[in-house]
C-alpha cells in the first residue's frame, strides 16, 4: 500500500485543492494563446473575452452541479463561496456554453476555437487531478492491489475512509487513474488535430473519450448512487454521449456529402 500523509492545506486555510484548480484554469488559457499564436487565426482579444465569459460560467455551474449533489446526498448545499465542491463535468459544460453563447454574439468561430482548447483542457484536467490526490477526495472503493492508497493526514477527506479498511487493504487511487488517462488522451488529441472536418469534431471526440471514461471510472470510485444506482458524473456522461455521438454521425455525413458533390 502507498501511505500518503502529505497534509492537503498548502498554508492558513488554503488547499491545494484550490491552488491546483487555478493552476488548472490557468494552464487552460495560456494553451489557449499558446495555440492562438501557432495558428493566427484568433486574436488574442477574442480569447481574452471567451475566457472571461467561458471561467465564470465554468465555476457557477461547476458548483451548482455540486450543490445538486449535495442536497440528493445529504438535504443541504454546503458551502457556496468555496473552490471546495467544484466538478469537472460543470466546468467542462458550464465554460462550454458560457464560450458557445458568446460566439452567437460575436464573430468568435466557436468549432475552430473548441478544437484548438480541447488538449489544453484535457491536460488542465490533470491538473486537478494533483490537487485531487493530494487533498484526498474523489478516492476509490477499497483494493488489496499493492497501489493502493491509504490516507493518514486527519485534513484530508480520505482519512476516515482509510481508518476503517481491513488489513492490507487500501483505496484504489481512482484520481491518479484518470491523471494517466488524460495525459494520454492528450497526446492523442495532439496526433488527431487537423484530421477531422468541420471544426468542432476533435472536441467531440475529447467530449466522447471522457464520457467513456467517466461512466467506467464510476464503478471504481465511491459515491452516492444519484439516478439508477449511477453516480452523477456517470448519468452526465451517458447524456453526453447520447447528445455527442449522434451529433458526430451527421456531421461525418454532411461532411462526406459535401465532398462527393
Amino acid at each position: 500500500m502507498i501511505t500518503i500523509s502529505m497534509s492537503p492545506i498548502a498554508f492558513l486555510s488554503i488547499r491545494w485543492y484550490g491552488i491546483m484548480v487555478a493552476l488548472a484554469v490557468a494552464v487552460v488559457i495560456l494553451w489557449t494563446l499558446w495555440a492562438v499564436r501557432r495558428e493566427a487565426k484568433l486574436s488574442y482579444e477574442t480569447v481574452v473575452t471567451a475566457a472571461l465569459v467561458g471561467i465564470p460560467s465554468g465555476i457557477i455551474f461547476s458548483k451548482l452541479l455540486h450543490v445538486i449533489d449535495m442536497w440528493v446526498y445529504t438535504g443541504s448545499p454546503g458551502p457556496l463561496w468555496s473552490f471546495e465542491g467544484l466538478t469537472i463535468w460543470g466546468a467542462v459544460l458550464g465554460a462550454t456554453l458560457g464560450v458557445w453563447v458568446y460566439s452567437r454574439f460575436s464573430k468568435l468561430q466557436f468549432g475552430y476555437l473548441v478544437d484548438l482548447v480541447a488538449p489544453g483542457i484535457i491536460l488542465a484536467q490533470a491538473v486537478g487531478r494533483v490537487g485531487c490526490t493530494i487533498n484526498g477526495c474523489c478516492y476509490g472503493i477499497p483494493t488489496s492491489l499493492p497501489w493502493g492508497f491509504i490516507y493518514t493526514h486527519p485534513e484530508s477527506y480520505g482519512y476516515a475512509a482509510s481508518l476503517v479498511l481491513p488489513e492490507g487493504m487500501g483505496l484504489h487511487p481512482t484520481q491518479v487513474y484518470e491523471i494517466i488517462f488524460c495525459l494520454i488522451v492528450f497526446v492523442v488529441l495532439l496526433k488527431l488535430r487537423g484530421r477531422f472536418k468541420p471544426d468542432g469534431s476533435l472536441f467531440l471526440i475529447y467530449l466522447s473519450a471522457y464520457s467513456l471514461w467517466r461512466i467506467g471510472i464510476g464503478f471504481l470510485r465511491e459515491g452516492t448512487p444519484f439516478l439508477f444506482g449511477l453516480h452523477q458524473a456517470q448519468v452526465i456522461g451517458i447524456i453526453v454521449l447520447l447528445i455527442v455521438v449522434p451529433i458526430m454521425v451527421m456531421r461525418t455525413r454532411r461532411v462526406k456529402v459535401e465532398s462527393k458533390a
